[in-house]
């Protein structure tokens, strides 16, 4: 297998869950590093066998507030490699540390300390995604260049960033657009600004089984379920576009940060949103909070010479989980967002036949709507990489990606997906993303509404959110 990058340092790996159990086998498959050089700390025992397997050191250890900065001391240091597959412990604090190690970093979310998500002293705007990136931005300013700390690179939000690029460049090249790769953050927004693009979904369906069946008491999920039931319970959010006519009523706008996003006074797994994908067509999505929603939304943003907002899209992401993860969300929700007693990730005892179907759904050229995006049965996922079902491929392959940027680019600071070259992680992950295609369709959130009883629609905007949130 093509050894991509060398890392002749340290590698630290916190959190060792679906996830890093899935990227370790990737990691010494191409990267040229030896498992003595390899460290996880976890809070549990989850996956020590995995670790024992490939020979790789394995401390069962919680880093807190108190201990995180003396644990990484000893651990990290110039040229070495912190990736973050962890929950609950500081994205922010974790970077500035590895800046002052000189090591490198990346994650898959910015996470908060224990509590950022649900501690109620905290207002839904302060424990938002969109609050704990404009943090993660604070540091991206006042550190400037330095080591590489690639952040909010797992599928979505990572991968999906670079997939929407590249379903633009489709568009134009369909729509008789100029289709030169633009060089620039204002040249890709202008070319989604021209080619008419009015929304963006993360639109995903997942229908990989598991046996035995979800029982009641249990929470059931094809990736972490304490990941899973966090974003769940922070605030719906969105990036909210120029086209967009009105706030819905339980809108609101942050009086801080770039203003690209808006959040709902609702949770995530209390909010569902019409999407589309090409195995099932309409379908009704979670709208989880996610870090791409704001970002993407924020990259995208045109402005005048007098700094006025004059186009942006409207993004969010609209999540169908396998189907045993949405009855767990539905006992979860009955029981006033009080977590089972009992969780579990469907990996091993996953059914052949499923698919995790993540793409971007781009609404708005005069074309149609383009999906594009990763079709990845459990079946190749098991071929293909150990440790691995077809959502945690998506998400490993993608922080592997990452890691061989950030290797290639050692001295770029804080970096979100948007700013990273698409061709090169796209170049890396495709072998493992099944079948990547592109789909078009003529569907919109009016299709086929008020069939048996009137609703409340923008007839004039087709997608307006007014028309795509479920009521």
């Amino acid at each position: 297998m093509t050894k991509h990058a060398a890392l002749p340092g340290r590698l630290l790996m916190l959190g060792f869950g679906s996830i890093g159990q899935g990227v370790l086998p990737l990691i010494l498959r191409h990267i040229d590093i030896t498992p003595d050089r390899i460290t996880i700390i976890s809070p549990d025992d989850a996956g020590k066998a995995v670790a024992e397997e490939y020979g790789v050191t394995f401390l069962k250890m919680a880093l807190t507030r108190e201990n995180y900065a003396a644990e990484l001391e000893q651990r990290l240091g110039q040229g070495d490699f912190l990736c973050n597959v962890s929950v609950e412990v500081s994205s922010v604090a974790l970077i500035r540390k590895c800046r002052e190690l000189g090591a490198l970093y990346v994650d898959t979310c910015v996470e908060p300390w224990p509590g950022g998500y649900t501690d109620p002293d905290l207002s839904p705007s302060q424990r938002s995604n969109y609050a704990l990136r404009e943090s993660a931005l604070d540091v991206k300013r006042e550190l400037g260049a330095g080591p590489t700390a690639v952040i909010a690179h797992g599928a979505n939000p990572g991968l999906v960033s670079h997939f929407l690029k590249a379903a633009l460049l489709d568009i134009a090249k369909a729509s008789g657009v100029d289709a030169t790769r633009p060089e620039s953050r204002e040249g890709w927004a202008a070319l989604a600004r021209d080619l008419g693009v009015k929304v963006v979904h993360i639109a995903e369906r997942d229908t990989q089984k598991g046996l035995p069946p979800k029982e009641r008491g249990e929470f059931v999920n094809t990736w972490s379920v304490n990941g899973f039931v966090g974003e769940g319970c922070q605030p719906s959010e969105l990036g909210w576009g120029t086209h967009e006519p009105e706030l819905p009523p339980e809108g609101r706008r942050h009086e801080f940060g770039c203003d690209a996003a808006i959040y709902l006074m609702r949770p995530g797994a209390g909010t569902r949103v019409r999407t589309w994908v090409p195995s099932e067509g309409p379908i009704h999505g979670w709208l989880i909070t996610h870090n791409e929603s704001i970002s993407t939304a924020d990259y995208y943003t045109l402005r005048d010479e007098a700094g006025e907002v004059v186009y942006r899209p409207t993004c969010h992401y609209a999540y169908h989980p396998c189907d045993e993860a949405v009855l767990s969300l539905h006992e979860f929700a009955g029981k006033n967002w009080e977590l089972q007693p009992r969780v579990r990730i469907l990996m091993d005892e996953t059914q052949p036949g499923g698919v995790d179907e993540l793409g971007v759904l781009v609404n708005g050229p005069a074309k149609g709507s383009y999906w594009y995006g990763s079709q990845l049965t459990i079946d190749e996922a098991r071929e293909l990489v150990p440790h691995n079902n077809a959502t945690s491929l998506q998400v490993t392959v993608s922080v592997l990606a990452a890691m061989i940027w950030a290797i290639e680019n050692p001295n770029a600071g804080v970096v979100e997906p948007e700013e990273i070259d698409e061709r090169r992680i796209l170049e890396i992950s495709t072998p493992y993303l099944g079948t990547m295609a592109g789909y078009w369709t003529n569907w919109t959130p009016l299709e086929d509404r008020e069939t048996l009883f009137p609703e409340d629609l923008d007839r004039n905007e087709p997608w307006a959110f007014k028309n795509v949130i479920v009521r």
